[in-house]
């Protein structure tokens, strides 16, 4: 998916953008492999869906995410971020079903800004909480709710 207002405006070459565009394909599918451990991806048809970020500063990313998984025909869509742009926050809300933002400060810059470490989570730390996850929904029925 490109987006083609941001490529008019950059006038690259049509070769400049397939070469980066091949590039992240490539990237998305070796963080597909690398985290999915070849099973197959969860199914969302008719589910609540929960697309969860660190903050929304463009929304760019979670309105691709919301489109990708639009075609998967969830039950409910929600959002839940703790710090977004006003501005972006509300736009993304048309996109869905609902909106959980705890925090939409007028002076909003960038999400790293409202984090104390806003560090990059490492393939490792990514893979420990898929496998956790994996474990705990093995453990406990479908239909049931986790204990909060």
């Amino acid at each position: 998916m490109v987006n083609d207002e941001v490529i008019g405006s950059l006038r690259l070459p049509l070769s400049v953008i397939d070469e980066v565009a091949a590039r992240e394909q490539r990237e998305l599918e070796r963080r597909e492999r690398a985290f999915r451990d070849d099973l197959p991806p969860p199914a969302v048809s008719g589910r609540v869906v929960i697309l969860v970020d660190d903050g929304l500063a463009t929304g760019a990313t979670m309105r691709v995410a919301i489109e990708a998984l639009r075609l998967q025909s969830p039950g409910r869509i929600v959002v839940a971020v703790p710090v977004g742009s006003p501005d972006t926050v509300r736009s993304v809300a048309l996109l869905v079903d609902e909106v959980v933002c705890l925090l939409t400060p007028e002076s909003f810059f960038a999400v790293g800004q409202w984090y104390g470490d806003f560090s990059q989570v490492t393939d490792a730390d990514v893979r420990a909480i898929l496998a956790e996850s994996r474990r705990v929904a093995i453990e406990q029925p479908e239909d049931e709710t986790p204990a909060t």
